[in-house]
């Protein structure tokens, strides 16, 4: 009983791995993955859930490996830091039945690091400064509209970091609490409600 349980949670593990990094693949060729970049994290909160948050940690290791020898180890990286540490922080939480304020809030911080990461990545592919061409960005369109408003104030840099903060939190924030709410929503028509913690008001909705 016990080595058929562990067969059957490594086949599932490696079904879900080939089907995130398959679906990552041809989305980053076809150009989709804006599309359906909300469902990348699903495989490895589906593993997390069923199996334990070391599954979801393997899940995406195994995901990485496999990007890793499909499509070169910088589409690999950029899978890891845009979903892959998503969805094992909140398949982690979610199976250890965390609140959902929490979770949104650990996971928008995972998000937003993963972001930047990425960034980071980005800019050192293109030999620029990605980060900093959006802090000036960010300073002209900040700095046109308190013209425009008639209010005569100099913005200073760590005013900028701080909205450029905002905006990213915020957004991050959103896209997490979507996913929270679809994940809960896909989870619960697949079957998966033993470890599912849901707010009452999310509970009634479903």
């Amino acid at each position: 009983e016990i080595e058929m349980q562990k067969t059957l949670r490594l086949v599932e593990c490696a079904m879900l791995a080939s089907t995130a990094g398959l679906a990552y693949f041809l989305s980053n060729l076809f150009r989709f993955e804006s599309y359906f970049g909300c469902f990348f994290p699903l495989p490895i909160v589906i593993s997390a859930m069923r199996w334990g948050a070391a599954a979801g940690r393997k899940t995406m290791v195994t995901t990485a490996l496999l990007l890793l020898v499909i499509a070169g180890p910088l589409k690999a990286l950029s899978y890891v830091l845009m979903h892959g540490f998503l969805g094992v922080a909140m398949g982690a939480l979610w199976r250890w039945r965390i609140n959902w304020g929490v979770s949104i809030l650990a996971c928008t911080l995972v998000r937003a690091l993963g972001a930047i990461g990425f960034v980071f990545l980005s800019s050192w592919l293109i030999k620029e400064n990605i980060l900093n061409l959006i802090t000036i960005n960010t300073h002209a369109s900040l700095s046109y509209m308190v013209a425009a408003m008639g209010i005569n104030i100099s913005l200073t840099m760590p005013t900028i970091y701080a909205v450029f903060t905002s905006l990213l939190i915020v957004n991050c924030a959103s896209f997490v609490f979507l996913l929270h709410v679809l994940y809960a929503i896909i989870l619960q028509g697949l079957g998966i409600k033993s470890s599912l913690a849901v707010p009452g008001w999310m509970s009634r909705s479903m």
